[in-house]
């Protein structure tokens, strides 16, 4: 938990638990054990969930779809990690193990679900801050142009643990006085860090038009680049 001296100071910013009361996670339908699902970070719990949910509403299936399916995503750090896990003495034990290892890590993140759904494309991690699930996309895109796979799955995902906390707000620093963000608005203040998970499905037009595919959106085009020292 967070320090009750911290707790006390005006300038610490209570928020709200996205997640009430206990999580519920299918272990069995993702292959895992029991024991193997407490020991994975909810994050990638949660990432599992989701892209199994948008390959089925994309009408796809990794048994019967014609071609490899890659992974794109990151995650953020495993708060889960750092307050569940390895301040728990048996789980401390057991959090060395592999099973462990690979449920918490960011790293492992596109990989184990390329396991666990039966993907035979791409998979790897990408980190790159606040703009992770974007860059995500950018090189799912880049992978169907240059035909490393005929479908994708992109997106991103953050659970901090514990959901019910807080940070302390600092004069002219990036987050909000009052734990409110106004985009766009007269009184915008600042932003905070939030909870979710989002994943996309994409595949060339010429193929989701060929398959008859449910089409939400096109992209017509993408770039990655960087401010360097002019930040």
């Amino acid at each position: 938990g967070t320090d009750p001296a911290v707790l006390d100071d005006p300038q610490f910013v209570r928020s709200k638990p996205v997640i009430d009361g206990p999580e519920l996670f299918d272990a069995a339908c993702f292959g895992f054990s029991p024991r193997e699902a407490e020991l994975t970070d909810p994050q990638h719990r949660v990432f599992l969930e989701v892209a199994a949910e948008a390959l089925e509403r994309a009408g796809i299936s990794p048994e019967q779809f014609a071609g490899p399916i890659g992974v794109f995503a990151g995650c953020g750090v495993s708060t889960y990690l750092l307050r569940n896990l390895l301040g728990n003495g048996a789980a401390r034990r057991e959090a060395g193990s592999a099973a462990a290892s690979t449920g918490n890590l960011p790293d492992c993140l596109a990989t184990r679900a390329a396991y666990k759904l039966n993907l035979r494309g791409p998979a790897y991690a990408i980190q790159s801050a606040c703009s992770t699930s974007l860059v995500a996309v950018h090189a799912a895109c880049q992978s169907l142009l240059n035909f490393e796979c005929h479908a994708a799955l992109a997106g991103g995902v953050a659970v901090t643990v514990p959901q019910a906390s807080g940070y302390l707000h600092q004069e002219d620093g990036v987050t909000s006085p009052d734990g409110h963000c106004r985009a766009f608005d007269a009184r915008a203040a600042g932003t905070l860090f939030g909870n979710g998970a989002g994943v996309v499905v994409l595949q060339r037009l010429s193929d989701a038009l060929k398959e008859g595919a449910s089409i939400a959106a096109v992209i017509r085009g993408s770039a990655v680049n960087n401010d360097g020292g002019l930040k």
